[in-house]
């Protein structure tokens, strides 16, 4: 894959998270709560990283030990905001972090997840545009615009006025075209126009909009889909960017090639990929770190994360694959079997209601119904090595550290603790002893017993 081209000026990014997520009713952060598997802030560091940006820095309120541990090592700065006076206040807070910094800013919001780099990359291109606007704002037009702050723009997107919801006239509540709060303007002109708004409004507040109205200078404004912009500060919200987001996902699947049988039900994580000519069947959900190569049909209510999935195997129905399996070219994992930190080799097979972990079972290999690798001995984890060819019979227990050698036999119900040579039968059980009559005797005495009391 190619690198994205980095654009032409030098670039720093704010993304506003201090609000107090009281709607959220969490004890998480805001901007950490997930969207397909990744914390919101770090879709947007993840989508910024893209435009290859000189400095970002994230403006955060309460909480700002939690976000600083989410972007450790994203390259992002923190600035505190201790009192909550604004956007336009919000942003000022990142002036010593932009220190010596000339190029474009873009502010962004920790709860706008889904804003991607063509539509940033837009916003930054009309900022250079020969008519030098002071800053471009990026409009959006909702189903129902709501409370949202209104742009009212000329022909050719010169804003003529931007106002808050809650001091626009009825005239001005008419206009569709809202403001998203997303802005780029260039360094140089950023913190002198913070200086010079006021709160001369209904919430006392310095609003960042607010630099747009300012004499002596135009600023524009470009549109993007109102999905793309959507925030969230409710779990009613947070439900509905993730569906937005899914049904983006699975669109886009199935457009490279992937079969989904009801689309509806599959979930995705932010960084599942898929092959061709895969085929998912229903209510199949995908945690993060899963790769799928071709021709692999995943059956219905398995749950994948952090595993990996070689061409043409066979996954499911109600498999799970827990962080760090592998299974190999055209392996079977049946119904109701586990495999966690293990790999199935190619060919292999495990069918049927069984505990793979910590293993490597070899090419060829058979895993019979009810099996399970004993891995723990509430102290410790221990490996289990199977060799190709293995036959593994049913309910059997392989007590880890266990050894079965390659084309090895081991019978039904075998508790194995010691090494199994290769080509050789294990068979760990007691002999079988029959005893004519015994249970109809039993049954007699037992009913006598019983009559007595």
């Amino acid at each position: 894959m190619t690198a994205p081209n980095p654009i032409s000026r030098p670039l720093a990014v704010i993304i506003l998270a201090a609000g107090q997520g009281t709607r959220m009713k969490s004890a998480l952060h805001k901007v950490l709560h997930p969207v397909a598997g990744r914390p919101m802030l770090l879709h947007l560091l993840a989508t910024v990283s893209d435009l290859r940006p000189e400095r970002q820095v994230v403006v955060v309120g309460a909480g700002r030990e939690q976000v600083e541990k989410a972007v450790a090592g994203t390259g992002a700065v923190i600035a505190v905001q201790d009192q909550q006076l604004g956007t336009g206040h919000a942003v000022a807070q990142a002036h010593d972090a932009l220190a010596g910094f000339a190029g474009d800013v873009l502010i962004l919001y920790g709860d706008v997840p889904l804003v991607g780099a063509p539509t940033m990359r837009a916003m930054l291109d009309r900022l250079s545009r020969g008519d030098e606007p002071r800053a471009v704002v990026l409009g959006f037009r909702p189903d129902d615009a709501a409370a949202y702050g209104r742009i009212i723009a000329d022909g050719q997107g010169i804003i003529e006025k931007m106002v808050e919801y809650k001091d626009a006239s009825e005239a001005e509540r008419a206009v569709t075209l809202c403001n998203s709060g997303l802005m780029a303007v260039r360094s140089t002109d950023l913190f002198v126009l913070l200086d010079q708004i006021g709160n001369n409004n209904a919430a006392g507040e310095y609003y960042l909009p607010d630099i747009v109205m300012l004499p002596d200078g135009q600023s524009a404004v470009i549109e993007t889909e109102a999905w793309e912009v959507a925030g969230v500060n409710s779990r009613i919200e947070l439900a509905g960017v993730e569906a937005m987001w899914q049904a983006r996902r699975r669109i886009e699947a199935m457009r490279e090639g992937v079969t989904l049988v009801a689309p509806e039900t599959v979930f995705f994580a932010y960084d599942t990929v898929l092959g061709r000519d895969v085929v998912v069947e229903p209510n199949v959900v995908f945690g993060p770190g899963v790769t799928v190569a071709d021709d692999v049909t995943i059956h219905a209510f398995s749950h994948l994360e952090g595993a990996s999935v070689a061409s043409g195997a066979d996954i499911g129905p109600y498999a799970r694959l827990r962080p760090g399996a592998e299974i190999g070219i055209k392996a079977k994992v049946g119904n109701f079997v586990e495999i966690k930190k293990a790999t199935l080799g190619e060919g292999a097979k495990a069918n049927h209601l069984s505990y793979i972990g910590d293993a490597s079972v070899g090419a060829g290999a058979n895993i019979g119904a009810g099996t399970i690798t004993c891995n723990y001995d509430g102290f410790f984890k221990y490996r289990t090595e199977i060799g190709a060819g293995a036959f593994i019979g049913s309910n059997s227990a392989l007590v880890a550290p266990a050894s079965i050698g390659a084309g090895a036999i081991v019978a039904a119900g075998s508790v194995v603790t010691r090494p199994v040579e290769a080509d050789s039968l294990c068979l760990v059980r007691p002999e079988q002893v029959g005893k004519a009559g015994w249970a109809a005797a039993f049954r007699d005495r037992m009913k006598a017993k019983k009559a007595a009391k």
